[in-house]
């Protein structure tokens, strides 16, 4: 997993609330376990005005000329700003890999569902929580400004706006240093490899019979 320190980028909009993970990627999409490659299915069905499927190349396919992802100003953003109750839906870790995928490192929201909040962190996605009245202001902001960029500090947990604003944020230390560092599930397991292999050997000295090789 890619480590989070701090990010400076372009912001687009996802100014509807109550997305769910099947907007964010189609069901259509779950057949891989891969974790990459969604980046082009991100938000699909708002995306292109024809079904998507898996393994299609998308660069051909006709795009929603109304879907603000498909606007030249919100080209290469890595900041998605949403509304209220974003990843609801089923609990499909596809989401938080479409979004990683697509290049958004952070989304900044009012409320997100739980499920999705948790996978997010596990795949090197920041969401921020941010008050409604606060993310309304920030919309407004950026639709004013072409080329709108917020910059994200993980360690100091601060947002920087183009008019020198920082607003705080909350991350729970756990979360903070997985994502500082780049620890996903398994790099939080790999960390006690030592511990693991003379365990392992241990056991191989007192029940050799359970390493024996079958014929």
């Amino acid at each position: 997993m890619k480590p989070f320190t701090q990010l400076t980028g372009i912001v687009a909009p996802m100014d509807r609330a109550n997305v769910d993970t099947d907007m964010i990627i189609p069901k259509q999409f779950l057949k891989s376990i891969k974790r990459s490659g969604f980046g082009p299915n991100l938000f699909d069905e708002l995306r292109y005005l024809d079904e998507g499927q898996p393994g299609e190349d998308c660069s051909n396919r006709p795009i929603n000329p109304d879907f603000p992802l498909n606007f030249p100003r919100y080209k290469g953003a890595s900041v998605l700003l949403a509304r209220e109750n974003f990843g609801c839906g089923s609990s499909r870790e596809h989401a938080p890999w479409a979004l990683e995928d697509y290049g958004f490192r952070c989304v900044i929201a009012p409320s997100y569902a739980d499920i999705f909040f948790n996978n997010c962190f596990k795949n090197g996605v920041l969401p921020i929580v941010q008050d409604a009245e606060t993310v309304d202001r920030l919309f407004k902001e950026m639709y004013a400004t072409e080329g709108y960029q917020l910059s994200v500090d993980l360690q100091a947990q601060a947002i920087t706006t183009p008019g020198g604003e920082v607003l705080s944020f909350e991350v729970e230390n756990f979360r903070k240093h997985c994502l500082l560092n780049g620890l996903d599930d398994i790099g939080i397991t790999l960390q006690q490899a030592e511990a693991i292999h003379a365990y392992e050997d241990k056991r191989r000295q007192q029940a050799p019979w359970l390493f024996a090789s079958r014929s």
